[in-house]
């Protein structure tokens, strides 16, 4: 069974979920804290380390027209360490107005209390893996 991890990338928390090819779905985990973008790489290592991905996928920012926005290059960076840390293959996945649902999902859940930001970056996040994990193979313009 393949394993897929996915990020939903920000400067102060990076949402994480864990999916499966052979389901297609995913669960959230904990959020990551972060410090303007940087997360602590341990916590990372320990997370492959507990389940094994062959894959690892960040949902990229961008505008609702499709251009890039500050945030796209950090993410990109981002999804380029872990790469370089952690010799996995790193897919991008369009990430437009995942937080959004997220929310939408966690309130219809369970109101106002639901709305923690590190429980919608995770939420976000299973949307993300859930997307990829619904396409087709990346194309190689879309992975590392």
């Amino acid at each position: 069974m393949s394993t897929v991890i996915g990020f939903d990338f920000g400067t102060k928390s990076i949402g994480v979920a864990v999916g499966q090819r052979i389901t297609g779905t995913a669960s959230p985990l904990s959020a990551l804290k972060a410090k303007d973008g940087i997360p602590n790489w341990d916590a990372i290592e320990q997370l492959f380390k507990e389940w094994q991905p062959e894959q690892l996928v960040v949902g990229l920012p961008l505008n609702m027209d499709g251009t890039e926005q500050p945030l796209t290059q950090r993410a990109k960076k981002f999804g380029n360490r872990l790469h370089g840390r952690f010799g996995l293959p790193v897919a991008f996945q369009d990430e437009r107005l995942t937080s959004t649902a997220a929310r939408e999902e966690l309130f219809n859940a369970g109101g106002f209390k639901k709305l923690d930001k590190g429980l919608v970056d995770s939420q976000a996040a299973l949307l993300i893996v859930e997307d990829f994990l619904s396409n087709s193979l990346p194309t190689s313009n879309n992975s590392l």
